[in-house]
């Protein structure tokens, strides 16, 4: 095997297979990467036996076709610190067992571990399959993964719940996550050929990876294959494999309540900012924070036996009975910065059930919060 090719390109797609590779590893061959050279393109494949990404880019037509593994993080960190715009050159000694990468004036010299023993996850026959569009699975990963549960115990809820369902009539493909505390739905319009897909979860990891590769994709389409054990997408001559959660997703209609009859609505930004400064007074621990409803208004306070005690009042269009509920702040910051519309919409039963909250711009996502005693 013999590659020259361009500094950014094979570090922009070193950048992404190192991220899918764990930094501590009980299996020596899943600290590389496998590196195979065709027809003037290089293919570069990562896994941790959970996740397994491929992607394929362009090199100098000239190159040796070969195959080659190689240290993801220690090959990474060597590109990144080479000049840009620089030409490197992979070579394989296989006598040395060694890869040679040259640029300019240096050259490092890299241990290689055989090509046979790197696994694939991309063997398997995926049934359902179907586009959509980056846009739409970016806010659907989005508006619901900062409520995904880190709670290793509770592995069904360690990933976004991806299954097609109906809402007032049309046919949507709806994302759901929660922790127990809150509860984050989405939803975007169900593309041709995913009403046969089953209900799946899909890993936070798998869903972190995707979303930066998404960053990248701009405006175009995502092909999305999916199986009974695993998932895959395709964009911009990039391959993500990945594993899906074996577990039971909870029945989170039933978290989702439907007697909440008192209404709020207020300034968004004005909301989030109080909430934001006044915050800094609640313990660590807790970071509890409470509301409390008036009619026309809201006040934000919150106490710390040991810094004191801070509140701010914000206009809000209310005219029920006066209450107080408390929830955690960071949760509540966490759903306000998911909205982008101008007014936040808040339903309230008691002081004591689930409150919902949802962007008034987008009836696409909606947010369910537990409140806590403050």
């Amino acid at each position: 095997m013999k590659l020259m090719i361009d500094r950014n390109a094979l570090l922009r797609t070193l950048s992404h297979a190192q991220s899918v590779v764990e930094r501590r590893n009980t299996i020596p061959i899943l600290a590389n990467v496998k590196l195979d050279v065709a027809n003037g393109q290089l293919s570069v494949a990562a896994t941790d036996m959970e996740i397994g990404l491929v992607e394929i880019t362009a090199a100098d037509p000239a190159s040796e076709s070969g195959s080659a593994t190689a240290p993801a993080h220690t090959l990474h960190d060597i590109v990144r610190k080479l000049p840009e715009g620089s030409q490197v050159e992979l070579v394989l000694d296989a006598e040395a067992e060694r890869m040679i990468v040259r640029a300019g004036r240096s050259t490092f010299q890299l241990a290689v571990l055989p090509t046979a023993d790197f696994p694939s996850l991309a063997d398997g026959d995926m049934p359902v399959g179907f586009n959509m569009a980056a846009r739409d699975l970016r806010l659907l990963i989005d508006r619901t993964r900062f409520a995904i549960s880190t709670e290793e115990t509770r592995y069904y809820l360690n990933g976004i719940y991806l299954h097609p369902a109906e809402h007032d009539g049309v046919s949507v493909l709806r994302a759901v996550a929660t922790d127990g505390h809150r509860l984050a739905r989405a939803e975007a319009p169900l593309p041709d050929g995913a009403a046969e897909m089953s209900g799946v979860i899909v890993p936070r990891k798998t869903v972190g990876e995707l979303r930066k590769l998404l960053d990248e994709a701009g405006d175009g389409d995502v092909a999305v294959s999916v199986s009974e054990t695993k998932i895959r997408f395709t964009m911009d001559g990039v391959i993500l494999t990945s594993k899906l959660i074996d577990g039971a997703f909870p029945d989170y209609e039933r978290v989702i309540p439907v007697g909440n009859n008192k209404f709020a609505q207020l300034d968004r930004q004005a909301f989030k900012d109080a909430v934001d400064r006044v915050s800094t007074i609640s313990t660590e621990k807790s970071r509890a924070v409470k509301l409390a409803l008036q009619p026309g208004t809201i006040t934000v306070s919150a106490s710390n036996a040991e810094a004191g005690a801070a509140s701010e009042e914000i206009e809000a269009d209310y005219d029920d009975t006066a209450m107080e509920i408390g929830f955690n702040s960071r949760y509540l910051l966490d759903i306000a910065n998911q909205m982008e519309g101008d007014i936040a919409e808040l339903a309230f039963a008691d002081p004591a059930a689930p409150t919902i909250l949802r962007d008034k711009a987008d009836a696409s996502a909606l947010y369910v919060l537990m409140p806590m005693r403050v």
